[in-house]
């Protein structure tokens, strides 16, 4: 699955039931979209740290999903990140972090 499958799909579950959908229950409460993303950026952190390639893999799409989750609850589409990163490939990244 592609990370614009994902979105898609993420997109496909706002206003779905929360009690049969993981993410509409995600979307449905914004906090709590942000609390997973933090857990599970935590955990990718760890795993980057042990060196376990497939084990940091697994945390690393956890991170994806959770992260397009929270910006969804909050009406941050995926094409709004790719726009952002569009704007940023015009200049460097120290120029742009100095900009910040």
């Amino acid at each position: 699955m592609s990370v614009k499958d994902l979105a898609q799909t993420i997109a496909a579950r706002v206003g779905a039931d929360p009690s049969e959908s993981w993410t509409a229950k995600l979307l449905a409460n914004p906090d709590k979209a942000a609390e997973k993303f933090g857990e599970e950026a935590v955990e990718a952190i760890i795993e980057a740290t042990k060196g376990d390639k497939a084990r940091l893999t697994s945390e690393a799409a956890d991170v994806m999903y959770h992260l397009l989750v929270m910006c969804a609850a909050h009406g941050v589409t995926l094409n709004d990140i790719e726009a952002e990163l569009a704007n940023r490939t015009a200049q460097s990244g120290i120029a742009e972090k100095a900009s910040r």
